[in-house]
């Protein structure tokens, strides 16, 4: 489905970004890639050329209005009408939050839920003259559980969760053709935790069970083919967690204030010259090419049960329904004996 098709993917010189636009570029599509590290960039648009498809790296920072607009234009100028746009771009504060400075709150909020907000508008303002489209926003179950010292970045996905509901119910009203949905992610292996502004004893990890960036690239690919269900859930952890907040929430409450600060670094010091993104790319001109991975290789799933089920939804509900038929009818035959 992704031949000739034109895709924007945010945050894509490194981690979910990166892996997905490899994987729209497998596909055969026209890949626009938008971030701010040059290194991390250039190297991304390599892999998508392996992969099959055509590159275009727009260094671009989500949080300025002004440049995605003009990643925009760039992009149609160059590869033709957006088919697809991906928000994945974010960044974070691992502190507690009397220990975040209001600036780095701002910026994380800037990045992560305003390059949301400013990627769905360029997207917008050209998908729905032709009324076509797709844009599939990184969600994560963070987006509906707050979890401690991620109080940033915890904020600015619930504000994301909203505002797609907000537009998404603003489309159907229209009868818009253009499609929007969202994508909840588990703890993923990312180079973030090698880069993200921490002031923690030890180094940051994401919370177990840990996912490769695969697996999130392929549910964001597949929504991207499937836009019509309102969200995704990746992973039995997310699904778990979700439910658990649903009908035990104050309970949640109490297990993630003894668990949740351990469970969120390593048993290894951090290094305090460890490269920090917030203000600038770790991965910038000059810099390190992270890749897509993080250092958790040895910990993560490359697949979830859970993703495929969401993925065979269909098949799977017709071979329930033939089951409990076949259950019937053995019944019935039973009775009639």
């Amino acid at each position: 489905m992704g031949t000739e098709r034109v895709v924007v993917v945010t945050g894509a010189s490194g981690g979910i970004g990166r892996a997905t636009a490899r994987l729209f570029g497998a596909q055969g599509a026209k890949v626009a890639l938008l971030a701010r590290g040059e290194a991390g960039l250039n190297a991304a648009a390599d892999e998508v050329r392996a992969a099959g498809g055509e590159a275009l790296s727009i260094p671009t920072d989500m949080a300025d209005y002004e440049q995605v607009r003009a990643a925009a234009e760039r992009t149609e100028a160059v590869l033709g009408p957006i088919d697809v746009w991906v928000n994945v771009a974010f960044s974070s504060v691992f502190s507690e939050f009397v220990d975040i400075e209001p600036a780095e709150f701002k910026r994380t909020t800037e990045v992560t839920y305003l390059g949301f907000v400013y990627g769905t508008r360029v997207a917008l303002d050209r998908m729905l003259p032709r009324d076509h489209g797709t844009i599939v926003q990184t969600g994560s179950a963070l987006a509906k559980r707050g979890i401690p010292l991620q109080s940033a970045y915890c904020g600015a996905k619930h504000a994301v969760q909203g505002f797609h509901e907000s537009l998404r119910t603003e489309l159907l009203h229209r009868h818009s053709n253009v499609r929007t949905t969202i994508v909840h992610m588990p703890a993923v292996n990312t180079p973030q935790f090698d880069w993200v502004e921490s002031r923690l004893p030890n180094h940051a990890q994401p919370v177990p069970p840990i996912y490769q960036p695969e697996v999130a690239a392929r549910a964001l690919v597949y929504a991207a083919d499937h836009p019509g269900r309102r969200e995704y859930w990746v992973g039995g952890s997310t699904v778990a967690t979700l439910l658990a907040n649903r009908v035990i929430p104050g309970l949640l409450d109490r297990y993630l204030a003894r668990t949740g600060f351990k469970s969120q670094q390593t048993d290894s010091p951090r290094d305090p010259d460890q490269p920090a993104n917030l203000w600038e790319p770790a991965d910038g001109k000059n810099g390190h090419d992270f890749g897509a991975h993080g250092r958790f290789d040895d910990r993560s799933h490359s697949r979830s049960y859970q993703l495929w089920a969401a993925e065979h939804r269909g098949s799977l509900t017709m071979a329930a329904g033939a089951a409990l038929g076949l259950t019937g009818l053995g019944l019935l035959r039973g009775r009639l004996r």
